[in-house]
């Protein structure tokens, strides 16, 4: 493991002033990383509002099209996370030049995983949404949706491990700008698209997903046209073969795993609920929408707070200095608790107009009101388990947070969904619950593993 910048060592001083020095390095990490992740957030957040708006039933096509989607998504994109490790570490030798060599191996495996995903996508999930259990019109409408939605997975692959390579050099704020001038391409396309304006057709849900599949190609080719033209590109090597480095590779594609099996259970699961609102009927597929969307907006700040806290974890590790990692992590979770405690208590009374900036319908309106006030049971444990896990990753312990995540959203959560939602009748809010209940646990038991390792020394 590379050593770490002096800055982050522990050493001699009062408590209080390592505690300060600590926050503010986790605040100043934390910032960009939540700018960019929220552009990523509201941009999907866009396509739902418009959509919804145009009509509840297409809005359900949406959220059906999306949900396999989002498994495949987040499944690729942890796959990717080597590449700024990789960045990292070459920068961190001193051998700058060898980082062109990185997003080159990146681009490549990238462009792999799209291809690939895109044809997983397409093949299988037209065929997935017409045996879950759906009406043929609703998976018929949510198949069309969907493969306008794979075949954007290509240009976001290669986008996202471009980005992640500048994030990892030093230039978060160039991300960040390209993706909220990505969110106004999309709001254009939404706005034309969706209901049909000069002379086009409506789309509906439809051009949603073709907005997304504009927006992100023009993202990609933006963060092309920066990374080619920027001045240092050559010292980089960002124009030069790289040699063949199989241990290298090998190295860049493991880093990935463990992230991405953790977010497979966890994102497999909560796309799951989809296909159990869709069982109860398109409305309440409109309303857990409503309510999920709030929520994953909600959760880009503790992803944020996630990395910037394992960063500070991972780097006294690496200095052996275990009172600096319990230290770092319990900042990290403090501010990410009091971030909870916080959101929470501004979105319970706004409930009803949050609902209301999604649809019309009455129906739908009811549903997500109450939804979204008793999803602020679980923005508390949901923000804590995804930091307490990149947490334990960065000290070297990556296959329990995955365990975790396993038992408590495959085990736990889905079928709780189904018992609440549909045996008990608690519809939509059954779904809630048991996000709630099993957040709790996923928190709970990655709490308890931190604090056994913390005890280990």
């Amino acid at each position: 493991m590379d050593a770490p910048a002096a800055s982050t060592v522990s050493r001699p001083g009062a408590p209080a002033d390592l505690i300060f020095r600590d926050l503010r390095a986790l605040l100043r990490l934390a910032g960009p990383v939540v700018a960019s992740r929220l552009g990523v957030m509201t941009m999907g957040l866009t396509d739902t509002v418009v959509v919804g708006r145009y009509s509840a039933v297409q809005l359900g096509f949406h959220a059906l099209g999306w949900a396999p989607t989002a498994v495949i998504l987040t499944v690729a994109l942890s796959l990717l996370s080597g590449v700024p490790v990789m960045t990292s570490r070459v920068i961190g030798e001193g051998r700058r030049h060898a980082a062109g060599a990185v997003l080159r191996r990146g681009l490549a495996y990238a462009g792999q995983i799209g291809l690939v995903s895109t044809f997983v996508l397409a093949a299988g999930g037209p065929w997935f949404l017409h045996h879950a259990g759906l009406s043929p019109g609703l998976a018929d409408g949510a198949s069309r949706v969907l493969i306008v939605f794979a075949l954007s997975l290509i240009p976001l692959s290669l986008g996202t491990a471009t980005s992640m390579w500048l994030e990892a050099l030093g230039k978060p704020g160039v991300a960040t700008a390209m993706m909220w001038l990505a969110n106004l391409v999309n709001l254009a396309f939404d706005l034309v698209l969706v209901p049909g304006h000069f002379g086009l057709p409506a789309l509906g849900a439809i051009g949603g997903a073709c907005a997304t599949l504009g927006s992100r190609t023009a993202l990609m080719l933006a963060l092309f046209a920066y990374v080619a033209t920027m001045g240092e590109a050559s010292g980089l090597g960002v124009f030069d073969k790289p040699p063949r480095e199989r241990a290298a590779e090998a190295e860049q594609r493991r880093i990935g795993y463990g992230a991405g099996a953790s977010g497979f259970f966890e994102v497999a699961s909560f796309a799951g609920m989809n296909i159990v609102a869709g069982w109860i009927g398109a409305l309440a597929i409109a309303g857990y929408t409503v309510v999920m969307n709030v929520a994953s907006l909600v959760f880009m700040v503790p992803l944020g707070l996630a990395t910037a806290t394992s960063v500070l974890v991972g780097k006294a590790y690496g200095a052996r200095d275990p009172r600096g990692v319990n230290r770092a992590g319990a900042i990290g979770f403090a501010v990410t608790a009091a971030f909870g405690i916080a959101v929470s208590l501004l979105v319970w009374p706004l409930a009803g107009p949050i609902a209301a900036a999604y649809t019309t319908d009455p129906r739908v309106l009811v549903m997500g009101k109450a939804a979204v006030l008793l999803s602020c049971l679980f923005f508390l444990p949901d923000a804590l388990q995804v930091v307490v896990a990149q947490s334990l990753r960065a000290r070297g312990d990556v296959w329990v947070p995955s365990g975790t995540h396993f038992v408590s959203y495959i085990l736990v959560m889905a079928p709780l969904a189904w018992l609440l939602a549909i045996p008990y009748g608690l519809g939509v809010n059954g779904i809630v619950w048991s996000v709630i209940a099993s957040s709790l646990l996923s928190a709970g038991l990655l709490l308890g593993r931190f604090w056994m390792l913390r005890r280990a020394g």
